[in-house]
């Protein structure tokens, strides 16, 4: 179990890619931590369109590397959380969101509206519209279990560099299902990345409208 555990401003300030695990195995009880906190995220009519997948078997994770673009710390993380997002999904889960919704305090009145206007919203989508739509949902979730293992003392490497029907091919995922990321978890091996450092706010953040400083 990692013992190092960080505030989350530390973990926000001091998380690097990581280059290289140790391939320690991960507590069940340490994994599950992490998880829960992805599925806490918000997502856009709390349609929760995430999909997890874990591996780490050393056959499956050497199968993901291959997937991979043969990546050696795909194979070498104590855990890699295959994060995608399920076309489908909203069909499949809008009786049971509202469900939960009702139990929670929704109205009877939201829930007819929102039964209407999720129906309405994602069934027109084409492909690019939904995998755009998954993306930006499954990456909060994904930013949530990102952070939530740095503050539990974990290292960890979110990766874009693999092959969609690979990957769908080595975990038998299905048709309905996209990737977005990969996220190694571990205790780093060797050295850690170098500090890329980032912009200064001044660059990338403006006040009221584009151009103007914020204030």
């Amino acid at each position: 179990m990692a013992k190092i555990r960080k505030t989350l401003s530390q973990a926000i300030e001091e998380r690097r890619a990581t280059p290289s695990f140790d391939s320690a195995p991960l507590p069940p009880e340490d994994l599950k931590q992490i998880l829960e906190a992805g599925l806490r995220a918000p997502s856009g009519y709390n349609m929760q369109p995430w999909r997890f997948v874990v591996v780490q078997s050393p056959e499956q994770k050497r199968r993901l590397r291959a997937a991979s673009y043969n990546q050696a710390k795909v194979e070498e993380a104590s855990a890699v959380i295959v994060a995608c997002g399920d076309a489908d999904g909203w069909r499949k889960d809008v009786d049971l969101m509202l469900e939960q919704g009702r139990s929670g305090g929704m109205p009877e009145s939201y829930a007819a509206q929102a039964r209407t206007s999720i129906s309405n919203f994602l069934s027109g989508f084409t492909t690019e519209q939904m995998h755009a739509w998954l993306n930006k949902h499954v990456m909060i979730a994904f930013t949530h279990m990102m952070l939530m293992a740095e503050v539990m003392g974990y290292d960890t490497a979110p990766m874009e560099g693999f092959e969609q029907d690979k990957v769908h091919e080595a975990l038998r995922l299905p048709m309905s299902y996209w990737v977005v990321a990969l996220l190694g978890i571990g205790h780093l091996k060797g050295p850690d990345k170098y500090n890329g450092g980032r912009f200064e706010m001044s660059h990338t953040v403006f006040g009221e409208e584009y151009g103007k400083p914020l204030k």
